[in-house]
């Protein structure tokens, strides 16, 4: 079992940057793939930005594609996520997740989840 647990969001203007941070109590936390999701108000739960086990490939939703950066310390089993240009559908609180299948991570098929940290941005 992955326990996970997210800090960083807050509120924000459109356009500010924040770093999320998901600190991960797992053994041998450098055989998962991690990713972040976000679930905005009313919207089911997506995909954002995933990082692979040993940090060399990373992939991204389309409209986070370039403002948002993933990136690991399996030293310190941490997960980031950099959100710069920060626009208002950005909105949502946002969960970290790892698999050590990285088809499984992408469609969200975890069993643990943390209790998120709330991004909110305003226009």
């Amino acid at each position: 079992q992955m326990e996970l647990v997210e800090s960083g969001g807050g509120l924000v203007r459109a356009g500010d940057s924040l770093r999320l941070s998901c600190a991960a109590s797992i053994p041998f936390f450098s055989d998962y793939n991690m990713g972040w999701f976000r679930q905005a108000p009313g919207k089911e739960r997506e995909f954002v930005a995933g990082i692979d086990w040993n940090g060399h490939n990373d992939y991204y939703e389309a409209s986070v594609k370039g403002r948002f950066f993933i990136s690991r310390d399996n030293a310190k089993n941490m997960v980031y996520l950099q959100m710069n240009s920060l626009k208002s559908d950005d909105t949502g609180i946002y969960y970290c997740a790892g698999d050590d299948n990285w088809g499984q991570l992408v469609a969200g098929m975890n069993e643990d989840w943390g209790q998120g940290t709330q991004v909110t941005v305003s226009s």
